[in-house]
């Protein structure tokens, strides 16, 4: 056997990412052993986490692909095995790069992903549908982007990104967030529970406690954005929020009509309380594009009334004394309804629909936004008096 082949073969397999946790197997400590017979044939044994690893045969299918491509290797011969308990105590170890449990990594001075809260006032006004296009957006211009459903009583994002039988795997007490075909991450109590259809009966210290886990608990790797899907309101997950992520902006989602727009300031209001910055407001099913009409006339039948995000904007820019902008005006379009039922957002089933180009407006301007210092921690410490 060549060393030149085995060294080929190792990077080779270097270039194989867990499909969970998003970094080369062989940093992982995943590759058990390693063999390759003079005529080429490669023996190759990789563990995984868990005996049950849903994401086997993507495991197993890369790791061929990889290794199969090295000039000079004639046959790949996979075997699968799983972790011992010290190996998985090994793995945590490398995950959490020594920090404290129940740390969240968000939360730290140091911390470079821009956390986007997602807020109405009210139910039904398609805050979901929101946070799950926004990802997608984000995701297919090139960011790594992670998703918590925080709205723990109404958690429909899984099964908006197509994953709500998923769940997710676990290293001793560190939770793999479940992958999505578009590459983004997601975490949601609907996950955790044991069985779908089981209700959420949580007061406060439940509730924060979830939350807690879905941010510490979960090792979500470098990312790029975060986005958190909130119950409506300003109840108890709202300030559970404010109080551990300070840093995170607030995205204000509410529909023309005048009753939504009073209640959706209250959930911008609310942020600012809890200090944290509002940075736009989201309009949604602000108009029908008549289906009469030709599309050049720009004919829109204002089903719910108008006026509504820009009252809010408006408002809550008067208050705060900031601007709070209009981020983008959501049509009305079925297609937007049809995607969040069939786990496949407008956003990537149908990009050129005017719900979707407007959502992936508005994620470009989030995804561009600075990381401005204000409210953050620097990390300095006094120095003496000379």
């Amino acid at each position: 056997m060549s060393s030149t082949l085995l060294e080929q073969v190792r990077a080779a397999l270097a270039t194989v990412n867990d499909p969970e946790i998003k970094r080369p197997i062989t940093d992982l400590g995943m590759v058990d052993t390693l063999e390759i017979d003079e005529a080429g044939g490669v023996d190759v044994t990789v563990l995984l986490t868990v005996a049950g690893c849903p994401l086997k045969d993507t495991i197993t299918r890369d790791v061929t692909g990889a290794v199969s491509k090295v000039p000079g290797v004639t046959d790949v011969r996979l075997t699968l095995g799983v972790m011992t308990d010290e190996q998985r105590a090994g793995l945590k170890e490398i995950l959490s790069d020594g920090r404290a449990q129940r740390e969240i990594p968000f939360a730290q001075p140091g911390s470079l992903t821009k956390v986007f809260a997602i807020a109405s006032g009210k139910g039904g006004v398609g805050k979901s549908s929101v946070t799950v296009n926004l990802a997608l957006a984000m995701a297919a211009q090139g960011l790594k982007v992670g998703v918590v459903d925080a709205d723990i009583y109404g958690h429909s994002v899984p099964a908006m990104l197509g994953v709500a039988d998923s769940r997710p795997t676990q290293v001793d007490d560190l939770i793999m967030p479940v992958p999505t075909a578009s590459g983004v991450s997601v975490i949601s109590i609907g996950m955790l529970k044991p069985r779908r259809d089981q209700v959420v009966a949580w007061r406060g210290p439940m509730l924060d406690r979830a939350l807690v886990q879905m941010l510490a608990d979960v090792y979500w790797g470098d990312l790029d954005v975060l986005l958190l899907d909130l119950p409506p309101g300003t109840g108890d997950i709202a300030i559970s929020l404010g109080q551990h992520l300070p840093g995170a902006e607030v995205v204000v989602v509410t529909t023309p009509q005048e009753a939504a727009a009073e209640v959706a300031e209250r959930a911008g209001t609310m942020a600012s309380m809890m200090h944290q910055r509002v940075v736009g407001v989201v309009e949604n099913m602000s108009y029908l594009p008549c289906p009469h009409c030709d599309p050049a006339e720009d004919h829109r039948l204002e089903i719910f009334g108008s006026g509504g995000g820009e009252r809010v904007a408006r408002t809550l820019s008067e208050r705060f004394g900031y601007t709070v902008p209009v981020l983008g005006q959501v049509p009305l379009d079925t297609s937007l309804r049809e995607g969040g039922d069939a786990g496949k957002p407008i956003v990537e089933s149908d990009p050129t629909a005017p719900a979707a180009q407007v959502l992936t407006e508005v994620a470009g301007k989030l995804a561009g936004r600075g990381r401005g210092l204000a409210g953050m921690q620097l990390g300095l410490t006094p120095a003496g008096r000379l």
